[in-house]
């Protein structure tokens, strides 16, 4: 198994979904981990979990759209745990509405929340790792990410933020390789998640999205979180700006 012991990590948007399984599978590998949301109750959740696993978790609210809030989540991760070495931005959102209808609001929720959160996060941190020569940040996009991806209708707003996450990783990839941290993106396509539910409500939707998909399934939040461990540990230690899909093999049709 990939071992993550003695190392320390963060999980943005972990109380449910794949922040959840990313916080579970970071700490079975042996890391620290906090664990942060915008509800620290059902973050506790996930904590007891870890501790009951035999792991070292603690639970920490933060607003990704609250710069000073990020902040704060890497002092306190410090000061309880000695240091920082992974990052994973997962927080995010996806709400549905055509380009047409698309308001300023609407615009800048998505883009403050799924892409200024994850510089924000990802700046912060790296100042961090650099006083270690060590880390590793993990930014988790979408196959919705046009032409590094594909196309999705109603989701004009999701698919620039996460275009804007793979540009953006590439770039920090670039400035942050001197001081031996690494900059990877995942790219998940359909993922039976509570963000999904919407591709399940209608039988004609999930059948139409099914049949794009070669393994015929939605993915599993557990599958994403393999890579996650991975792209986390010294077994990638030669990937920087590198773009992940985890989609079933959408992307290869």
């Amino acid at each position: 198994m990939i071992s993550l012991k003695d190392k320390v990590a963060i999980v943005t948007g972990a109380r449910r979904g794949m922040g959840r399984t990313h916080s579970l599978a970071l700490a079975k590998a042996g890391a620290k981990v906090t664990v942060s949301d915008i509800n620290i109750e059902e973050c506790q959740q996930i904590v007891e979990e870890i501790k009951k696993q035999g792991g070292e978790a603690m639970a920490f609210k933060c607003d990704v759209t609250n710069k000073k809030e990020i902040e704060e989540m890497i002092e306190k991760t410090v000061a309880e745990f000695g240091k920082l070495d992974i990052l994973v931005n997962n927080a995010g959102i996806a709400e549905f509405k055509p380009f047409l209808e698309l308001t300023d609001n609407d615009w800048e929720k998505t883009i403050n929340i799924n892409l200024r959160g994850y510089f924000w996060a990802a700046q912060a941190a790296a100042k961090e790792m650099m006083k270690n020569k060590w880390g590793r940040i993990i930014n988790i996009a979408s196959i919705a990410a046009g032409q590094v991806g594909v196309g999705f209708r109603d989701l004009a707003h999701y698919c620039a933020s996460k275009g804007g996450i793979a540009a953006m990783s590439e770039a920090m990839a670039l400035e942050l390789a001197p001081y031996n941290i690494t900059v990877n993106c995942i790219a998940p396509g359909v993922i039976d998640t509570p963000m999904t539910n919407v591709f399940k409500e209608d039988p004609k939707t999930l059948e139409e999205t099914l049949a794009r998909i070669p393994l015929k399934r939605m993915g599993k939040p557990e599958e994403i979180s393999n890579a996650v461990v991975f792209l986390a540990s010294e077994e990638s230690s030669y990937m920087t700006g590198s773009l992940i899909m985890v989609d079933g093999g959408w992307t290869a049709c």
